[in-house]
């Protein structure tokens, strides 16, 4: 009788087992745990929040003047980086923002493949000529930057990076040359982004040219980041 029960517990076991290699094969299965569907768990919640606190900690501790640190504006910002995490997770509305942004970079990046292979044939065959970075990659930044420039001839990007720029300095209480540059990373990069406020960078105070410097390392081109996704 205990063989009979070890061996149907081995099975329910062996089906469970089944069931959760069948499911993360397939992403339309819907019966999955919670925290397989979302990509994290209590522990990574708690590593993300520990890793908030080591970065302010750090920051706070290489400070030349702590007693000016506004900590009203760094726990606002955190707050709209959790809540934009909160939203792609469990807003639907934002979350189709965010969709509906990729699949236009996906298309544009498509696009792209399409005048490199009539250009080059079959030399962006990988299994043929192998992984040439000049076919592969370098002509999603070429068409991805003469994107950009036309955008910005048309006063798109300036109307965008604008917004953006408002949006920063309402909500960060930054200056203005600090948010235009901090929104231009986003389309310009980290060099051209400084020149858009050339003529303020001599009388900016250190902390200024401190936050202008963060927010070129911490944010990419959207060349680069095309580069990037065409890597995949």
């Amino acid at each position: 009788m205990a063989d009979s029960v070890n061996t149907s517990d081995t099975l329910n076991v062996h089906r469970a087992l089944s069931d959760t290699l069948v499911q993360g094969a397939n992403p339309s299965v819907t019966h999955l745990p919670q925290e397989l569907k979302l990509g994290f768990s209590l522990v990574s919640v708690l590593r993300g929040l520990l890793g908030m606190v080591v970065l302010l900690a750090i920051s706070y501790l290489l400070s030349m003047n702590r007693k000016a640190v506004d900590w009203k504006v760094v726990f606002t910002g955190l707050a709209i980086q959790i809540f934009l995490a909160i939203g792609v997770l469990y807003i639907p509305a934002i979350r189709m923002i965010f969709e509906v942004g990729g699949r236009i970079f996906v298309e544009i990046l498509n696009f792209t493949k399409a005048g490199s292979e009539f250009l080059l044939g079959n030399l962006l065959d990988a299994n043929s000529f192998g992984f040439i970075f000049a076919f592969q990659v370098l002509p999603t930044i070429i068409f991805f930057s003469a994107l950009m420039s036309l955008l910005f001839y048309l006063g798109i990007v300036q109307v965008v990076v604008k917004a953006l720029a408002w949006l920063l300095a309402k909500t960060l209480k930054i200056s203005g040359a600090e948010s235009l540059c901090t929104a231009g990373n986003i389309f310009l990069g980290q060099t051209e982004a400084p020149l858009m406020i050339k003529p303020y960078l001599p009388s900016m105070s250190r902390s200024e040219i401190f936050l202008v410097m963060t927010a070129g390392m911490a944010t990419m081109a959207g060349g680069v980041l095309a580069a990037y996704i065409s890597f995949l």
